[in-house]
């Protein structure tokens, strides 16, 4: 190998070590299982990427060929099963979509049963036959490539926020494991350039999977933070409200519209927010509002459009293509993650139980481009009021989908 490619190489290689660095410090400073699985996927696949290089075998002549075409025919697949997991629990996996769900689960178990098919056929496989078996191995890591761009691509239509830029990372891994599996193959024509952007692409791919972990991880944690509530803290819900409400909900309708779906308006209404006031004193009701705030979006997930209607009135509006059994599994979820009691810090640092008395409106469209986004609203908040009488609009193409509910969990 040049000198010049082993410096590329090497490069790169340093490039990655940082990075574990980064990882490692992240796990020993917070902790957590996602940083953990980040750590696991930037040492493994990291070290798939370094062994298709040639640059082992260039530093340690006396290293066992074998065992390198093993690691070489193996590793890759085994990495792009791990990342193809991982990417679906960063997703929210079927918790948030069942099809998403499925592209992840399913495709990371089959990356995992060829890494273990294609580790046994190179170990039985004379050597001279190797190259047949990388091609093979190639392919698999570019139906990996493929598939986690199909699974953010959904993602992202759905409203992730992050999945837009994770579709980046899957259109810089669809290019590093090309340039990795022309160097491996030695496909002629390609030199010295071409493993320069490859080892370019491969650091700015880790790179961006580490950051959209972290900042996804961050959010975990300050939702978890906010849901428990602690101690002396006040924050602020940072929902959308108003007109910023009306226009997401807006957004969220005719995004839904496109994909020819079905759009689910959820208000979930707490009759006895101010209960609390004279007891614990005024201001307590902004700590109840905060903890509420982080239980809906961590129940409803980051695709859901979340807002604050009014102080009273928390509405989440679910878009989906096959939203039967996923709205219903998602109202659930926030009726008994909203439905608990929670624990308040009132005047002098005392503290007080807090049991929310939940109302729940859910108002289907089956043609959302047609519905007004406010008349929408205030047929949810009468569903979850639970008042009678009265004249209430109802917008086109609203089909109530269950009974309001005003029970005291």
């Amino acid at each position: 190998m040049p000198i010049s490619e082993v410096a590329v190489w090497s490069a790169m290689l340093g490039g990655l070590l940082t990075l574990t660095s980064l990882s490692l410090a992240d796990v020993l400073l917070n902790r957590k299982l996602g940083s953990l699985r980040n750590l696991l996927f930037v040492v493994i696949a990291g070290t798939s990427c370094v062994v298709m290089t040639g640059l082992p075998e260039a530093l340690w002549p006396q290293l066992s060929m074998k065992l390198l075409q093993v690691l070489k025919g193996s590793l890759g697949p085994l990495a792009g099963a791990l990342a193809l997991y991982y990417l679906g629990i960063w997703m929210g996996g079927s918790r948030e979509d069942r099809t998403v769900g499925r592209i992840t689960t399913w495709g990371a178990g089959a990356l995992f049963l060829a890494a273990i098919v294609l580790a046994v056929l190179v170990a039985r496989t004379p050597s001279g036959d190797f190259p047949q078996l990388l091609l093979a191995t190639a392919i698999v890591n570019m139906a990996a490539a493929v598939l986690g761009l199909i699974a953010t691509l959904r993602a992202a239509t759905l409203g992730d926020p992050l999945a837009r830029w994770m579709v980046l990372a899957c259109l810089l891994l669809a290019g590093l494991v090309t340039g990795l599996y022309l160097r491996g193959l030695n496909v002629p024509g390609f030199g010295l350039g071409t493993w320069i952007v490859t080892a370019v692409l491969t650091v700015l791919y880790f790179l961006a999977c580490s950051v959209l972990v972290f900042v996804r991880n961050r959010q975990q944690r300050q939702l978890t933070r906010l849901s428990r509530l602690q101690v002396g803290a006040d924050p602020a819900t940072g929902l959308p409200t108003g007109s910023v409400l009306l226009s997401e909900v807006e957004h969220a309708f005719w995004r839904t519209a496109r994909l020819h779906g079905n759009c689910t308006v959820v208000c979930l209404h707490l009759g006895n927010l101010y209960e609390l006031g004279q007891a614990a004193g005024h201001g307590v009701e902004h700590q109840i509002l905060a903890a509420m705030a982080a239980r809906i979006r961590r129940a409803a997930g980051f695709r859901c459009v979340v807002g604050l209607y009014h102080p009273r009135c928390f509405v989440v509006v679910i878009s989906t293509d096959a939203h039967d059994s996923f709205v219903s599994e998602t109202v659930a979820r926030l009726r008994s993650t909203v439905g608990r009691p929670l624990m308040v810090v009132g005047r002098d640092q005392s503290r007080h139980d807090y049991t929310p008395q939940l109302g729940v409106g859910i108002v289907t469209l089956t043609h959302p481009s047609d519905a007004v986004p406010l008349d929408v609203l205030n047929e949810a908040e009468r569903q979850a009021l639970g008042t009678e009488g009265g004249s209430t609009t109802t917008p086109p193409s609203v089909q109530p989908s269950q009974d309001t509910i005003d029970t005291a969990w």
